[in-house]
């Protein structure tokens, strides 16, 4: 299933709507092997596992949103109809409604997926703060490369009033 399914490949299809990580349910079925139709069905089937902040529908200016910037071909692509989008433990709740083997490994893959995405973002943030200490260590030492340079200012005309030796 890894050589299937790459976890990069499944990276790329997890965006951010409404503040959360998500994959859209034609992105899954894809992956899961079943038509978007079942997919979605099998979630309404089994509504009570799917709270809003496991999965919720697009509305037409996040469908315009993700259009525009290549996420989905176009809006006639989706026939009509807003997609659903599912977040990470709506992916894993999928995983008790969709039973077959493929179900399964592909759960695993996107598990593993949020998971390196959550590294990803913790690392950057890490970057972030040591960015900002050496930016605040950088400002002290401007201040003083200042009072250097103001200095060596004071101290020319000292030297420019001498008469030159040599040509």
């Amino acid at each position: 299933m890894n050589s299937i399914i790459p976890v990069e490949s499944i990276e790329s299809k997890i965006i951010v709507l409404r503040g959360k990580k998500v994959l859209l349910d034609r992105d899954l079925a894809i992956l899961y092997g079943v038509e978007t139709r079942s997919l979605n069905q099998a979630a309404k089937r089994n509504i009570e596992r799917f709270p809003d902040d496991f999965m919720f529908r697009l509305n037409k200016e996040e469908v315009n949103s993700l259009v525009s910037q290549f996420v989905i071909p176009s809006v006639q692509h989706l026939g009509g109809s807003m997609p659903h989008v599912f977040t990470e433990q709506g992916v894993a709740m999928l995983s008790s409604v969709l039973k077959s083997e493929r179900a399964i490994q592909v759960n695993i893959m996107i598990m593993r997926a949020f998971v390196k995405i959550r590294e990803v973002i913790s690392s950057h943030s890490e970057i972030a703060r040591r960015i900002s200490e050496l930016e605040s260590r950088v400002d002290n030492h401007d201040e003083t490369i200042v009072e250097i340079i103001n200095a060596l200012k004071k101290l020319i005309p000292i030297y420019s009033d001498k008469p030159k030796i040599g040509f």
